[in-house]
C-alpha cells in the first residue's frame, strides 16, 4: 500500500482545505511530520484512517459523525476527506463525508445531511477515473479485503501509536495476549476452547441423563420384583452404575421365573378339582330335573281326569257342525236369491214413480213400446238442431261485421289526424339527433383532456404531501441521530463500567478446588466482590442492543428521507409550479363541462331511435288507412247475403220447436222421457226374473236339510259354526289330546321313573362346592398372571436398560474424549505441562515470530548489544507462553524488558513495532506496506542512538518504503529534510510541505 495524495476539508483543527502530496514526501524515503503540541499532527493520521475505514483510530474512536467536524470551518463548508492510494496494484480514490448539520436552504435553523462515501479507480487505458461504489458497506468490505487487515491492525502496523509498544514491552502476559489477539485475530482459537467446553458439558449432561434413565428403570424393576431385588447405592454419572443395575436385574428375573413355575402347578391342581366339582353338580341337577318332571306329569294326569266330560260334549258339538256344513251351500244360495229379489223390487218401485200416471200400471212390454215411440220422435229433430246452430252463427257473424265497420272508421279518422302533423314531428326529431351528435363530438374532445388534468392534480397533491413528509422525515432523522449517539454513549459507559468490575464477575464463577479461568490457581484467597453499581453481561448486551436498534432506526429514518425527497422531485417534475387549488379548479370545470356534454351525448341513441320509430309509425298508419278503405268497400255485399239466409232459417225453426222455447229444449224433453221409459221396462223384467229364482232356491234348501238329517232348514242353520267358533272348538279338542299324550309319555320314561324312586336331590350343596372350586381356580390364575406379568415387565425393563446402555456407551466414550481435549485446550490437563491455553499457544508462536523479526533491527539500533527472545516460563501462578525477554550481549544475561532505560525502551519498542508490522503483513496475505508512520518517542534518545535509529529507518527505503516520523523534537528538523509542518492559528491549523524529492 502506498499513499499518493490526501485532501482534508473542515476536519479536526483544519478549517479550510489542506493538501498533502505523499508522492513528493515519499521520494526522500524518510519525512518528518512536526508542529506544536495540539496543532493537529495526529489529526493527519486520523484523516488517513478515516478515509480508509470510515472511523478514527484508537482512543479517538468517539470522534465520529458531527464530532469530527472542525469548529473553525465556515457553516456552508462540508467536512470531507479524500485519499488517493495504490494497493494491490490498483490506484484508488476514496472520498468520505461524515454527517453534518448545515443551514437550511429555506427558513432558519439547520438540517442534518447523512454521511456519504465514494470509491473510484483510475483506468490507465482510458486515462480516466471510473466510479466503483457509493455504499459505505461495500467500500469498507473492498478496502478491508484489499489491505487484508482490520482497522485495529492497520493502526498498529501502519500508524505506530504513541507509547503503545513501550507498554507492550513492560506488560504482563495477559495484556500482551489481548493486544496480540486483536492483531492476529485469534479469537477463533478461543472459540475452539469455548466450543470444546460446551461439548464437554453437553456430553456430561447426556451421560448423566442416560444414567438417570437407567436408574429410573432400575426403580421400576424393583417395584415389579417386590423384595426380590436390591438397588445399588450409586448416583448418575458414577462408575459401575450400569453393571450393578444389570446384575441386580438378572437376579430379579431368575427369582420371578421360579415363582411363575410354582404358580403354574397350583393353577393346574385347582383346575382339576374344579372339573370334578362341575361334573358332580351336573349329575345332581339332572336327578333334580327328572324328579320334578315326574311330579308335574302326575299332577297333569289328575287334571285331565277332572275335565273328561267337557271333552266328550265338545266332540258331539263338532260332529253336528260337520253335518250342517253339507246344507251350508243351499242356505247361502237361498239368502243370495232373496237379497237379489229385494233389490230388484225396490228398483222397479223407484222407476215407476217417475212415469206419467197413464203408464204407472203398464207391464214390461207396454213400457218398452212407449220408449221406442219417443225415440223415433227424437230422431226427427236432428235437422232442426243443425238449422238452429247455423242461425246462431249468422247472428254472431252479423255482429262482427258491425264491429269491424266501427273499428275501420276509427282507424281512418286516427290515421288522417296523425298524418296531418307528420312534417312538424319529423323536423323536431331530426333537430334532437343533430344536437346529440354535436355533444358527443365535444365529449370526446374533453375526455382526452381529463386524464392529464387528473394526473397533474394528483401529482400536485403528492407534491404538497411529500413536501410536508420531507420536513417530518428531516426532523425524524435529527431525532434518530441524537438517540443513536446517546444510545452509543450509554453503551460505551456501561461497557466501561463492566470492564472496571470484570474481576468481580469472574470471581463469582470461582469454586474452591477448581482452577481459575484466568490464572489457573486452585486457591482463591481474596476474590473480588461486586459493588452496588456492578454492571453484568446482560446489562451490557441490553445497552448494546439498544445502541444497535437506535442505529437501525437512524438508518431507516435516513432511507425514508431519501425516498421522500426522490418522490418529491418526481411529483414536482410532473405537477410544475401551478398551485394545487388552481389545478383543482381547472379539473372541476373540465369535469363539469364533460358531465354536461356527456349527458347530452347520451341522448343520441334515444333521439335516433325515436326518429326511426316515428318513420315506422307513419308507414304503419298509411298501410292501416288503405286496408280500412278496402274492407269498407267489400263489407256491404256480405251483410245482404247473411240477412237473406237468416230469414229462411227462422221460418224452418218455428215449425220444429212447437211449444218449446227452442229445438234443443224440445229434444231434451224427449231424451228424458225415453230414458225413464227404458229404465222402467228393464226394472220390471228384472223383478219378475228374481222372483222365480227365489222360489227355486227354497225348494233346493228343503231337500238338502232332509238329506243331512235335520227336520227343518232352520235346525240345520242353527247347527252351523262360524270360522272363529270352529277354530276355538278344534283348538280345545287338540289341546286335550296333546296333553293326554304328553303325560302318558313322561310317565312311561324309565329314567324318570327311576329318579322318582331316589331320595330328593340337594342342588344347593353341590352348587356351593362348585363355587368354592371356581374361586380357588381364579385365585390360582390371578397368582399365575401376576407372576407372568412380573416376568414380562422385568424382561422388558431389562431389555430397555440393555438397549439404553448400548446407546450410552458411545456417549461415554465421546464424553471421555471431549473432556480430555477440553482440559488440554483450557490448560487444566495434567498432559499440558505448561498450563498453556490453546489461544495462548497460538499467540506464543506469533510472538516468537515477532521477536525474531524485531531482533534484526534491534541489533542494529543497539550496535549488536540487545536481542529480543520469547519465553515460555510461567510467571507466578499465571500461565506460560507470552513472556518477552531481552538478552544483553555485554553481560550474556537474559533479563526482563521492563529493566530497559527510556531510550532503550524506545528503540526496542520501535524494533518490535517494525517486526510486528512485517509479521502482520505476512499474516494478512503479504500485502506490501510502502508507507509507515511512527508517532513520537525520539526525544528520549541520545545523538548516537538517534543516528542509528534513523539509519535503520532510512534502510527501509531499500524495500521501496517511506517512513513518516511524527515528532516535535527540534533536532529531527535538521536531520530530516522532507517535512510536513502543521502550523496552528486562531482560524485553524494549516499544512506546509517542503524539502521533498
Amino acid at each position: 500500500m502506498r499513499l499518493h495524495r490526501l485532501d482534508i476539508t473542515a476536519f479536526g483543527p483544519f478549517g479550510a482545505t489542506q493538501t498533502v502530496d505523499f508522492d513528493e514526501l515519499s521520494a526522500a524515503g524518510l519525512f518528518l511530520l512536526h508542529g506544536p503540541t495540539g496543532a493537529g499532527k495526529t489529526s493527519v493520521l486520523d484523516a488517513v484512517c478515516f478515509a480508509l475505514y470510515g472511523s478514527a483510530p484508537g482512543a479517538r474512536q468517539s470522534g465520529q459523525g458531527t464530532a469530527l467536524r472542525s469548529d473553525h470551518a465556515a457553516p456552508s463548508t462540508r467536512t470531507e476527506i479524500r485519499l488517493e492510494l495504490t494497493v494491490a496494484g490498483r490506484r484508488l480514490e476514496i472520498t468520505r463525508q461524515p454527517p453534518w448539520e448545515r443551514p437550511k436552504k429555506r427558513g432558519t435553523g439547520t438540517t442534518l445531511d447523512k454521511a456519504q462515501s465514494w470509491l473510484r479507480e483510475y483506468d490507465g487505458v482510458a486515462a480516466a477515473w471510473k466510479d466503483l461504489s457509493r455504499s459505505h458497506q461495500e467500500i469498507g468490505e473492498e478496502i478491508t479485503q484489499l489491505l487484508g487487515m482490520s482497522r485495529e491492525q492497520f493502526c498498529q502496523v501502519v500508524l505506530l501509536p504513541q507509547g503503545d509498544f513501550a507498554r507492550f514491552l513492560r506488560a504482563d502476559a495477559e495484556a500482551r495476549g489481548k493486544l496480540l489477539g486483536r492483531l492476529f485475530d485469534t479469537h477463533r482459537f478461543a472459540e475452539v476452547e469455548k466450543r470444546l467446553a460446551e461439548r464437554r458439558r453437553a456430553a456430561e449432561a447426556q451421560v448423566r441423563e442416560g444414567d438417570a434413565a437407567l436408574l429410573a428403570d432400575a426403580h421400576r424393576m424393583q417395584q415389579a420384583a417386590g423384595d426380590a431385588m436390591e438397588l445399588p447405592e450409586l448416583t448418575p454419572g458414577e462408575p459401575g452404575l450400569a453393571e450393578s443395575v444389570l446384575s441386580a436385574a438378572a437376579v430379579a428375573r431368575s427369582t420371578a421365573r421360579e415363582q411363575l413355575t410354582i404358580a403354574h402347578c397350583g393353577l393346574r391342581a385347582a383346575e382339576s378339582a374344579q372339573a370334578a366339582a362341575e361334573r358332580a353338580l351336573a349329575d345332581v341337577r339332572e336327578v333334580d330335573r327328572l324328579q320334578r318332571r315326574f311330579a308335574q306329569a302326575r299332577e297333569r294326569a289328575a287334571l285331565l281326569e277332572e275335565r273328561a266330560d267337557g271333552y266328550h260334549q265338545a266332540q258331539a258339538r263338532m260332529e253336528r257342525a260337520r253335518k250342517a256344513e253339507a246344507v251350508a251351500p243351499a242356505l247361502e244360495l237361498r239368502e243370495a236369491a232373496e237379497a237379489e229379489h229385494r233389490r230388484a223390487a225396490e228398483a222397479e218401485t223407484r222407476a215407476r214413480e217417475l212415469l206419467p200416471a197413464t203408464l204407472v200400471d203398464a207391464g214390461a212390454a207396454g213400457l218398452a213400446a212407449a220408449a221406442r215411440r219417443t225415440a223415433e220422435e227424437l230422431g226427427g229433430l236432428d235437422s232442426a238442431r243443425r238449422a238452429e246452430q247455423r242461425l246462431a252463427e249468422l247472428v254472431r257473424e252479423r255482429t262482427e261485421l258491425d264491429g269491424e265497420e266501427r273499428s275501420d272508421e276509427d282507424v281512418l279518422h286516427e290515421a288522417e289526424a296523425w298524418l296531418a302533423g307528420w312534417e312538424e314531428t319529423r323536423a323536431g326529431l331530426q333537430q334532437g339527433v343533430e344536437s346529440a351528435q354535436e355533444a358527443a363530438t365535444r365529449a370526446e374532445q374533453l375526455a382526452v383532456q381529463r386524464e392529464p388534468a387528473r394526473k397533474r392534480l394528483a401529482a400536485a397533491r403528492q407534491r404538497d404531501q411529500f413536501a410536508r413528509d420531507t420536513d417530518d422525515a428531516q426532523r425524524q432523522v435529527i431525532d434518530a441521530t441524537d438517540r443513536a449517539q446517546q444510545a452509543r454513549a450509554d453503551w460505551l459507559d456501561v461497557k466501561e463500567r463492566r470492564l472496571n468490575g470484570i474481576a468481580a464477575e469472574l470471581a463469582a464463577q470461582l469454586t474452591d478446588g477448581e482452577p481459575c479461568a484466568v490464572c489457573g490457581a486452585t486457591e482463591h484467597p481474596a476474590p473480588a466482590r461486586k459493588d452496588a453499581g456492578h454492571v453484568d453481561r446482560e446489562t451490557e448486551e441490553r445497552a448494546l442492543a439498544g445502541s444497535q436498534r437506535a442505529d437501525e432506526q437512524r438508518a431507516e429514518a435516513e432511507r425514508r428521507l431519501a425516498f421522500v425527497q426522490r418522490a418529491l422531485a418526481a411529483a414536482q417534475g410532473e405537477a410544475g409550479d401551478t398551485s394545487t387549488e388552481e389545478l383543482a379548479l381547472q379539473a372541476d370545470d373540465l369535469e363539469r363541462e364533460y358531465a354536461e356534454v356527456r349527458t347530452l351525448a347520451s341522448a343520441l341513441h334515444t333521439a335516433t331511435e325515436r326518429l326511426r320509430q316515428a318513420e315506422r309509425e307513419r308507414e304503419r298508419r298509411l298501410t292501416a288507412q288503405q286496408g280500412a278503405a278496402v274492407r269498407t268497400a267489400t263489407r256491404g255485399a256480405r251483410r245482404d247475403a247473411l240477412d237473406r239466409e237468416r230469414t229462411t232459417l227462422e221460418a224452418e225453426l218455428a215449425e220444429a220447436r212447437g211449444a218449446a222455447g227452442s229445438v234443443a229444449a224440445r229434444a231434451a224433453q224427449l231424451e228424458r222421457q225415453t230414458a225413464l221409459l227404458t229404465e222402467a221396462a228393464d226394472t220390471a223384467r228384472a223383478a219378475e226374473d228374481t222372483a222365480q229364482r227365489l222360489k227355486d232356491a227354497d225348494a233346493r234348501l228343503a231337500d238338502a236339510a232332509f238329506r243331512a238329517g235335520f227336520d227343518t232348514p232352520q235346525a240345520a242353520a242353527a247347527a252351523l259354526l262360524d270360522d272363529a267358533a270352529h277354530r276355538d272348538l278344534q283348538h280345545r279338542l287338540d289341546a286335550w289330546q296333546a296333553e293326554e299324550s304328553a303325560v302318558r309319555a313322561v310317565l312311561a320314561e324309565a329314567d324318570t321313573a327311576e329318579a322318582a324312586q331316589r331320595p330328593a336331590a340337594d342342588v344347593l350343596a353341590a352348587e356351593r362346592a362348585a363355587a368354592d372350586a371356581g374361586r380357588r381356580v381364579r385365585e390360582a390364575a390371578s397368582a399365575r398372571d401376576a407372576a407372568a406379568r412380573r416376568c414380562a415387565e422385568l424382561d422388558r425393563l431389562s431389555a430397555r436398560s440393555a438397549t439404553a446402555l448400548g446407546r450410552l456407551a458411545p456417549l461415554r466414550e465421546e464424553y471421555d474424549r471431549v473432556a480430555r481435549l477440553s482440559a488440554l485446550a483450557a490448560g487444566t490437563s495434567a498432559d499440558n505441562e505448561r498450563k498453556m491455553r490453546l489461544e495462548s499457544y497460538v499467540l506464543a508462536a506469533r510472538l516468537e515470530q515477532v521477536a525474531a523479526a524485531a531482533t534484526v533491527r534491534l541489533r542494529r539500533m543497539s550496535s549488536g548489544r540487545y536481542t529480543l527472545v520469547h519465553s515460555d516460563d510461567r510467571t507466578g501462578r499465571g500461565r506460560s507462553g507470552l513472556g518477552l525477554h531481552v538478552v544483553d550481549a555485554w553481560t550474556g544475561r537474559e533479563r526482563d524488558t521492563a529493566t530497559l532505560s527510556g531510550g532503550e525502551t524506545f528503540f526496542a519498542s520501535l524494533a518490535l513495532a517494525l517486526g510486528l508490522a512485517d509479521v502482520v503483513t505476512d499474516e494478512a496475505g503479504g500485502v506490501r506496506l510502502d508507507t509507515l508512520f511512527i508517532d513520537e518517542g525520539f526525544g528520549s534518545l541520545d545523538d548516537q542512538t538517534l543516528d542509528e535509529v534513523l539509519d535503520v529507518l532510512d534502510s527501509l527505503r531499500e524495500r521501496d518504503r517511506s517512513v513518516g516520523i511524527v515528532s516535535h523534537v527540534a533536532d529531527l528538523r535538521r536531520r530530516i529534510h522532507a517535512q510536513l509542518e502543521v502550523v496552528k492559528g486562531r482560524s485553524g491549523s494549516v499544512l506546509r510541505q517542503r524539502g521533498g524529492g
